[in-house]
């Protein structure tokens, strides 16, 4: 029965998440307005303090300094505002200043083809400008690279608070101090076809980290390697007064995960205080310490215990460093879990999972195709075209696509 109502939840959420592609013609629509061409610092600086709905800021190649910001200035549906490098293949490079670029309270804002290198607090920051009950919406991020945050402490390439109506698509995200994104009450996003590596000598916690009331994201198509701690931090632990627009009954709820591949880190995945969420569909590759985690971080009466989490027709290549294959911490919920339909290959024996309960139709040592390069892109799949269905290889994204 469980797995029947995880089914229906999956089909209402992705349902709500393809209103994005509707969204997106609003955010991406015809510009109306001026455009503006800037070469240097001071002209971007100009043009950011004189942008109107309809406008669009053009930045040629070259390099430029930080501490850019744009506060409650939105375009309207079909006059969006696009922020953009002119060469997607040469884009403007950031440097200099504390973070790169701050959206505070900003809506139809378009970011796209710019190049974020070396900020020590954040790479880029959007917010709702602390005004919860009316969060920042229609942002669409596109082709951004952001490199080296932090790189010490807790700083995020790309930090969210209390946005809604979201695209994160086709980013690369190297080298952080906290999350490569981190959201606090997000809603309504979807992430996309995006690279996320960790990289020495920075303390990366996460790669993707949803807590705070976030819900309805789609996080689909990415690769995460060597992510730090939990690749996807489902949920987190959040003071109460940044709960976003109010607290609930959890950290994070209504999220799918899947068609992605998972390289190295402590955990591909960890449930944090969350209420559901699908993990289905992704290639999981040598993780250095468990599959898996089921956590309750959030001490407070009114949370329930994790729970309801669903793990599905994912492929799960491991080795001796899986000593545990799921690390349940106390006060949750783990026999709400529900194990079905994985692959499951030990490449130095024959071990079998042991997880929260019983997995229905697993599937153990099967035949698969290594791809070359497969330890740092996750290309596997099945080698049995009855189980090629499995794994992101086998990931079909929703026939409504989201972002076209």
């Amino acid at each position: 029965m469980i797995g029947i109502v995880a089914i229906f939840l999956e089909r209402q959420l992705m349902n709500r998440i393809a209103m994005i592609g509707i969204l997106t013609v609003l955010v991406a629509g015809t510009v109306v307005g001026r455009s503006i061409e800037v070469r240097d610092t001071s002209e971007l600086k100009s043009a950011l303090r004189t942008v109107k709905s309809g406008d669009e800021i053009i930045i040629e190649s070259g390099q430029y300094r930080g501490g850019h910001s744009l506060n409650g200035i939105s375009g309207q549906p079909g006059r969006p505002i696009i922020i953009t490098g002119r060469d997607p293949n040469n884009p403007p490079v950031f440097t200099e200043g504390t973070q790169a670029l701050h959206l505070s309270d900003c809506n139809y804002i378009v970011l796209k083809n710019i190049k974020v290198a070396g900020f020590p607090s954040n790479g880029i920051n959007i917010d709702d400008g602390g005004t919860f009950e009316t969060p920042a919406h229609h942002i669409l991020i596109e082709n951004v690279t952001i490199l080296d945050t932090g790189p010490q402490g807790n700083h995020d390439a790309l930090k969210m608070s209390g946005v809604d109506l979201f695209i994160v698509r086709h980013c690369h995200l190297e080298g952080w101090a906290g999350s490569a994104i981190d959201m606090v009450g997000c809603h309504q996003g979807v992430v996309e076809d995006c690279t996320f590596i960790g990289k020495s000598g920075h303390t990366q916690s996460s790669g993707i980290q949803m807590k705070g009331g976030t819900a309805e994201l789609l996080v689909q198509c990415n690769l995460f390697r060597d992510t730090g701690e939990r690749a996807i931090n489902l949920g987190g632990s959040t003071g109460l007064p940044y709960f976003r627009p109010k607290v609930d009954h959890y950290e994070a709820s209504k999220i799918i995960v899947a068609g992605n591949r998972f390289v190295g880190s402590v955990t591909p995945v960890a449930w944090v205080t969350a209420d559901g969420g699908s993990f289905h569909h992704n290639t999981i590759v040598l993780p250095d310490k468990w599959v898996l985690r089921i956590l309750q971080e959030t001490k407070e009466e009114r949370f329930r215990p994790c729970h309801d989490g669903l793990f599905e027709k994912n492929l799960i290549v491991f080795d001796e460093s899986v000593q545990y294959f799921a690390n349940v911490g106390p006060g949750t919920n783990p026999q709400s879990f529900t194990f079905r339909d994985n692959i499951w290959y030990d490449t130095q024996g024959q071990r079998k999972p042991q997880l929260p309960t019983v997995e229905q139709n697993p599937h153990y040592q099967p035949d698969l195709i290594f791809e070359s390069g497969w330890r740092s892109t996750g290309a596997i799949k099945p080698q049995d075209p009855q189980l090629q269905k499995i794994g992101a290889t086998g990931y079909l994204k929703p026939v409504n696509r989201i972002l076209d």
